[in-house]
Formats: structure tokens, sequence, C-alpha cells
């Protein structure tokens, strides 16, 4: 067959993914003969050695390739080993990906001083509890202060995490003390973002820092700046403007966009945005412009990881996750998309015309070719809103693309913060994580896995999310879940408390008796904090150790595609937790850099990665590590098995 004749073979988009609703699309798609990224990836396949970084492009006298099979038989131009040249690519993918989340949590670092200040009127502060507790974490005096001066204090505190060259980012000071204590042994205690960032692009440039393990305890560095610092920032600050989420009934999937409604949807990672466009679309005004333009209203769905986050905050439906953002688009029935920050295909552009959608960025750090552009300020934020809603509202009244909508919708449980984990398990009065430790003492719960992250065309679409999870759950293991992953396992009716059958005997009555799914959803990607305070807390209650590293844990990204997966993964590493990736993995096996990765990290008293393709292997993977933890810490054997009652609690 000739490599045309290849390109031209049609693809079976059930081989793709699991997603019905998707699937339908990228039928209607390839029958429209628009492309997507499903046909892009068939005729575009990766570059083996770029996938084993063992491509160095640092320098101008190369790119210089080794060979994967041989990894030692030569260096590059300057002599760079194979394991410097891994190490340098790992460290800028950190780089990266820290800087986004660093940049997403002073995007709202800036939004807090101004509400603070009184600058900005159309954001308040709305979880004044949450401030006060966020403030004392950290060593701010409350008691008896008013809640603005606290705001300002804070303000002041946090902005260190990315300003300050020497000392220890804010947020340190709720690591667990013996934790705290490996990397203080280790060096690696982050001081300000801003410093740890440039330092590792300074020590990965040509002729700076050529000895992997040194640059790795840099990505540890770095990594913690974005995991304890930026992204912590992000997620607390989001709380405190928008409101701590609580548990609450939404829906997931393209069935609840609306034929005779105007469809707005927004997609990206920052929560402003789509605030202002919730006041936007249910102001009176806006929705009589929509009603005279022929719609019944205003239809807002969010996508991504800004879509998570109101999807737990305030039960706005999802359209879908990054690998569905093409295929919604493709139903013809969305009247205006608008973005912000990361994870944006740049066809979203190009596609969006094919079908009438009009296309908005927001963001100066984010233009796209052909997206019309109006600015969204913070300070003014209605006068960007409003406008796309208006210019929705006009494509409504002009729609010429024929409008298929699937016919799914999934409802899920969503919105479970730490803060409400506490409340669910110890009642209004006494929050505790006792509830959840003595059942893992006992083996009523084996453990607890964090399942997060992306959806990767390499491969098949929710698919090893979906399994990865129903294998963990069927094993005892409770999952918690952010970003895309969260809406792959809401697809799959994982995210109800009925899902429960399909959990082990000891999760399924734990799940039962709280009232809860076997699978919690915590919001966006930057809220993978609320895992690592969630780990804290676990060490802080009592009888599974006294550090992170000790914890029966694990966690998973199945299906990443980007370089803040890698960070994130890096600082879960660095802080303690066993984590595996799918897909690909940027080392090759059997060298120096890949073993301390997966071996040497763990020796230092920290985590250690680990990969696999199969979801099934994958899981049990993380249930061995999880076992190993159980053993260490002497609860391997049948215990009696008791659940917490309401007496029990308050006594407790």
């Amino acid at each position: 067959m000739s490599q045309e004749e290849k390109k031209q073979k049609p693809i079976n988009f059930r081989d793709v993914s699991i997603c019905e609703a998707t699937i339908q699309m990228l039928e209607k798609a390839a029958k429209d003969g628009v492309e997507t990224a499903f046909t892009r990836a068939a005729e575009m396949k990766p570059c083996p050695i770029g996938a084993d970084s063992a491509c160095c492009k640092h320098c101008f006298m190369g790119p210089c390739r080794l060979n994967s099979k041989d990894p030692y038989a030569k260096t590059g131009i300057c002599g760079a080993t194979i394991d410097t040249i891994a190490a340098r690519n790992f460290a800028r993918m950190v780089a990266s990906g820290a800087a986004a989340h660093t940049d997403h949590g002073m995007s709202m670092l800036d939004v807090f001083r101004e509400v603070v200040n009184g600058r900005i009127k159309d954001y308040q502060i709305k979880d004044e509890t949450k401030l006060r507790n966020v403030a004392a974490s950290i060593g701010i005096e409350v008691e008896g202060r008013e809640t603005m001066d606290i705001a300002k204090d804070l303000y002041e505190e946090l902005e260190r995490t990315y300003t300050q060259v020497e000392g220890e980012i804010p947020f340190a000071k709720r690591v667990p003390p013996k934790t705290l204590e490996t990397w203080h042994k280790l060096g690696i205690v982050p001081r300000g973002a801003m410093r740890e960032i440039m330092e590792i692009m300074h020590r990965t440039h040509i002729g700076v820092d050529q000895e992997y393990n040194n640059i790795v305890k840099q990505c540890s560095r770095t990594a913690l700046s974005d995991g304890w610092g930026g992204s912590m920032v992000a997620t607390e600050l989001s709380d405190i403007l928008f409101g701590t989420p609580k548990p609450i009934v939404a829906g997931v999937n393209m069935g609840y966009l609306k034929e005779d409604e105007v469809n707005i949807i927004v997609h990206g990672h920052e929560p402003n945005l789509f605030e202002s466009m919730i006041s936007s679309v249910n102001d009176p005004a806006n929705i009589e412009k929509a009603k005279a333009a022929g719609a019944k209203g205003i239809n807002l769905l969010g996508m991504c990881c800004s879509g998570a986050e109101v999807l737990g905050r305030h039960g706005i439906p999802h359209a879908g996750n990054f690998m569905s953002t093409e295929a919604v688009i493709v139903t013809g029935a969305v009247d205006a998309m608008a973005v912000d920050v990361q994870c944006i295909m740049q066809a979203l552009s190009k596609l969006s015309e094919c079908y009438g959608t009009r296309f908005f960025t927001t963001n100066p750090r984010a233009k796209i070719d052909g997206a019309t552009h109006i600015e969204f300020h913070e300070h003014t934020p209605r006068e960007c809103t409003d406008k796309i809603v208006e210019m929705a509202v006009n494509r409504f009244q002009n729609r010429t693309a024929r409008i298929e909508i699937p016919n799914r919708r999934d409802l899920g449980i969503h919105g479970f913060s730490h803060e409400y984990v506490n409340y669910m398990l110890g009642g209004k009065f006494r929050g505790s994580y006792t509830p959840l430790n003595e059942n893992i003492i006992n083996g009523r719960i084996r453990g607890v896995a964090g399942v997060v992250g992306c959806t990767n065309i390499r491969v098949k679409h929710d698919y090893v999310h979906v399994e990865c999870v129903k294998e963990l759950i069927k094993n005892n293991v409770l999952v918690v879940q952010t970003g895309c992953s969260q809406i792959s396992l809401a697809k799959a009716g994982l995210m109800k408390p009925d899902a429960a059958v399909l959990a082990g005997d000891g999760l399924r009555e734990v799940c039962e008796t709280v009232g809860m799914p076997p699978v919690l959803s915590l919001g966006s990607c930057v809220d993978n904090s609320r895992i690592l305070i969630a780990c804290a807390e676990m060490v802080r209650t009592g009888g599974l150790g006294d550090s992170i590293a000790d914890l029966p844990v694990a966690g998973a990204a199945p299906e990443y595609m980007s370089e803040k997966a890698i960070s994130i993964g890096h600082y879960f590493v660095a802080s303690g937790v066993y984590t595996i990736f799918g897909v690909t993995f940027p080392s090759i096996e059997g060298t120096k850099f890949h073993k301390l990765l997966f071996e040497g990290l763990e020796e230092q008293g920290l985590g250690k990665w680990d990969f696999a393709v199969d979801p099934i292997e994958m899981a049990h993977k993380m249930i061995a590590h999880i076992d190993k933890k159980r053993m260490a810490l002497g609860i391997m054997g049948e215990r009696e098995r008791k659940l917490f009652s309401m007496e029990d609690r308050r006594v407790s």
C-alpha cells in the first residue's frame, strides 16, 4: 500500500475514542470534509527519537540525535551524554509546566490585590472563612481582625511565592514536618517561583549544568514551587474570590447544547473570564436580545479546566474535555467559543470558520491566527463578555451550519474540596479526616489514588482513564480526580453514588454509608494542589506515617499530553507520591537518568516515577505500591472493620 493510499484510508473512530458523542461528531466531520486532531494524528506519527528525549536542540551546533537502542554509543557534539540531554529536556518541560501554573496563580493574585484595594468592583471576597483559614495556615494572625486587614496581609505574604529570592515559599508551612525535613536535607525547598524557573532555564543552557543528578535536584525545587506555590495560590484565591466548591449535581457532554438557544462555550483555565460570562448571560438585557433574535434564551457551557471550575462551583454543564474540543464545534450549534489560556488547539480557529462559530481570544498572552480578539480586563470585565454575548446572538440569528447535537447527557456529583471532604467525613463541628484514616487502617479502604490529567490523541480517548479507575475502585482504592480526567469519568457514570456498585466490598460500604461516589471530583488541573493538602492532612491526622512518602497513596496521569503534566507529576514525586504516567515517557530505560527517576528518588526519601500503557497494568502497579506502603505501616493484616457512626464522630 502506498503512502498516499495509507493517508486516504478511512478511520474507524470507534478505535480512537470511547466517547459516543465525540465519535458521532468525528463521523460528521469526516462527512463534512473537515479535518480534526484525530485525522491529523493518523497522518503524522510521533518522532521516536524525540519521544525518548534522545534529541538535543539547545544550541545551534545540532540538533544532535542519539540512538535510543544504544544511548551510550555516542554523545552530542559538545560531549553531552544521554543522561545530560534527557535531564535537560525533562527540566525544561518542568520549567514550562511550572511557569504555566505559576503565571495562572500570579493572575489570580493580581485580581485579589485589586479587589482588596477596592480597584476591582465586579469581583468580591465570597468565602471569608476560607480567607481566614488560609491566612492562619501560613502564620497570619486572624483573631479579632477585620477581613480586609487580613486580606492585605495575605496578599503580601503570597506575593513572596513568586518574588522571593531567599527563604521558603509561604505554603511550605503546610508541608508535614518529616517531608519538609527531607526537602531540607536534599536542598530542594523552593525559594520563589520566579527564581526557581529562572535558575532551571539557566542551568539547562549549553555549557552550564551537565550532571543529571544536579539537574534533577533543581527540577524538584522548581516543580515544588508549582505544586506548593503557584498552583496552590491559584486554587486558594479562586475559592476565596468565587466561593469554595461544594458537591453539586451537574451535567457533562454535548447533549447539553440547545438548538433553540444561543450556545456560548468558555474554554481555557482562568476562572475570571467565566465568572464574568456568567453575569453577562444572566443579565436580563442580554437575555432579551437573545429572545428578540428568536432564541429561547442563552445557554452557557464550559470546556476543559475553566469549565471544570464552574462545573463544581456553579453546576454549569461541561461540553467535553481536551480531545472533544473540536468535536463540539462540529455540532454546528456553538454560536461562540471564548478562550483564554492553556490547552487551546490552534485548529479551533479555522474549524470555527467552517461552521460559522464565532471564535474569540480574550487574553493578551494567547492570541490565535484567525480569531477575533476582544481583550478581557478584570477592572471592566463585562465590556468583553457582553460583546461576546452580542456577537453570539448575531451568529444565532444568522446560522447556516447544519446542526447535529448528540443525544447524550451524563450527570454526576462534582465540587469536592478539601474543606468539604473534611466536613463530609467528620461533621459540621468536628470536621476530620479520622474516618478516612481509620478505614484505611482497618482495610476497608485500601488506599487513595489521584487519577488526573489530560486526554491524548496517541491513546484511545477516555479509555485508559475509565478502565484504570474501574480497576482501582474494584480493588477498594478511593479515587480523586482533577482536569480532563474527571470529564472522562463523569461521562462513564463513575461520579454518581450508585457507581459504588462497581467498587470492592469495603469501599462500597464506605460510599454507601457516607452517600458519596467512589470517585471524587476536585476541579481543574491547578486544583491538584487540593490533593497535596489532603495528603498533608492525612499525615497530620495520624496513624499513616510521619511523611507523605509513608502514605498508601498513588498518582496517575493515564493520557497526559502537556508539559504542565510533567511539572505536576514531578511535584507529586518530590512530595513523596508514587506517580505513574501513560502514553509515553521522555527517557530511555536503562540509562542512569531513567534509573534516578524510577528508583533513585525513592531511595532519597521522595516518591518515584513509573510508566505503563495498559490501564489494568497501570492500576495494579498503583495497587502494588499502596500495598507496599500498607506493609511498611503494619496494616496489611485483617483488622476489625468499623465504620464511624455519628455517635463515634461526636466523641472523636
